[in-house]
């Protein structure tokens, strides 16, 4: 059963999770993907900027185009991307100090396997629930498990990314569709609790 879909929010739910990786990958320190990072943002971004070029536009009933129904979610909107920004600096923090605990031959195995243009979406979920697992062998045991599996999941996003910069959309996108798959619950409980 696809857990987006059981409450009609996937859209928003992908939303959450792409912003939290962005995030995390943009608050990380020392990483050699900084032209991949801007254009994956401005791709992210895009239909945003897209709606907000309306303000003039008549509709086919002949009316303008308007913004006021849509100003308090955007609100809301606004008010949790900045929340989803701050549990992702903080999280990337974390990964700094953890770093290193990740063993360069398991990202180079990483890299190499999201560089095999035969594998599926779903083989590359695996590869990298693989390469979690055995990262999750050391992680801190003072930290809750999904906060943890969370966390470690886009410092091998980073990992693979610094290693190989071109492949940062490919290991963005995966990364995005295994904490949708495996911790989406996580990742909105954390979010609805630093929205209350």
């Amino acid at each position: 059963m696809d857990p987006k879909g059981s409450s009609g929010s996937g859209l928003q739910d992908e939303h959450i999770t792409d912003l939290l990786v962005f995030g995390f990958l943009q608050n990380c320190s020392n990483y050699n993907f900084q032209k991949e990072l801007q254009v994956l943002g401005h791709d992210l971004y895009l239909p945003a900027c897209l709606r907000e070029n309306h303000d003039d536009e008549l509709q086919t009933d002949g009316s303008q185009y308007s913004h006021f129904v849509l100003e308090s979610q955007e609100t809301d909107s606004e008010s949790q991307d900045e929340i989803i920004q701050n549990i992702a600096r903080q999280l990337a923090h974390i990964g700094d100090r953890m770093d290193r605990s990740v063993p360069p031959r398991l990202v180079n195995h990483l890299a190499i396997q999201f560089m095999n243009g035969n594998l599926s979406e779903e083989d590359r979920r695996e590869c990298l629930a693989a390469a979690l697992e055995q990262v999750m062998q050391t992680h801190p045991k003072d930290m809750e498990k999904e906060k943890t599996m969370l966390m470690l999941t886009m410092l091998l996003a980073k990992k693979v990314a610094d290693h190989t910069p071109s492949l940062l959309s490919d290991v963005f996108r995966t990364t995005v569709n295994f904490i949708n798959q495996n911790l989406l619950t996580y990742v909105r409980n954390l979010v609805r609790n630093e929205m209350d």
